[in-house]
């Protein structure tokens, strides 16, 4: 959803490009050091979504997996990320994305970057919005993939679905299981346990 930013009262760190001849990942930059507190900028095989703030619903469900995964792993190391800028590998410029959710070993982000490699990470979870849902299925499942990620969890309100996708193999995952929201949803190792989105 490409929304037009306001304008900061502070001068930008960032040196502002000639939009004639920017690249995607100098515009990127611009757009990230100008979004306002909340939203997410994210670089997407070449193309730059801007998004706001998600609405309630969707963070009730974040909470809702957080807090299960707190209950429910036996690794007592690993912990929820929110909002944590990851950095993966694309065809082209590099991929920025901002998940919904990461789950990976305590200390895996203690430097004070803003983008990070994902080598840590063991799921990355999304809740669609309908501005993001397309964006989902189709990009990040690619993008995760090629960075490795063993598991990755949508949880796709518009089709009322959780789909679990595991055993990443080049730009796809070859391991996919969909489940009506309000079942239990197994997740598989590295995890382990099971979801259960009737919460939801």
């Amino acid at each position: 959803m490409a929304m037009p930013l306001p304008a900061s009262d502070e001068a930008s760190p960032v040196e502002r490009p000639d939009f004639e001849v920017a690249t995607a990942q100098e515009t990127f930059e611009l757009f990230s050091a100008q979004a306002p507190r909340g939203w997410r900028v994210e670089l997407i095989e070449g193309e730059i979504y801007v998004v706001p703030p998600a609405n309630g619903e969707h963070e009730e469900i974040v909470a809702e997996v957080v807090e299960q995964v707190i209950a429910r792993r036996s690794d007592k190391a690993l912990r929820n990320f929110t909002g944590i800028g990851l950095s993966l590998p694309g065809t082209g410029d590099p991929v920025r994305v901002i998940p919904d959710l990461a789950i990976a070993p305590k200390g895996s982000f203690g430097d004070k970057q803003d983008w990070h490699a994902p080598d840590p990470v063991l799921l990355v979870a999304e809740v669609t919005s309908a501005s993001t849902a397309s964006r989902d299925r189709v990009q990040k499942i690619r993008a995760y993939a090629r960075a490795r990620i063993p598991v990755y969890l949508m949880i796709d309100r518009e089709a009322d679905e959780a789909v679990v996708c595991s055993e990443p193999h080049g730009d796809d995952y070859t391991h996919k299981s969909i489940h009506k929201l309000g079942t239990e949803v197994p997740l598989p190792a590295p995890l382990g346990f099971t979801l259960d989105t009737a919460a939801f």
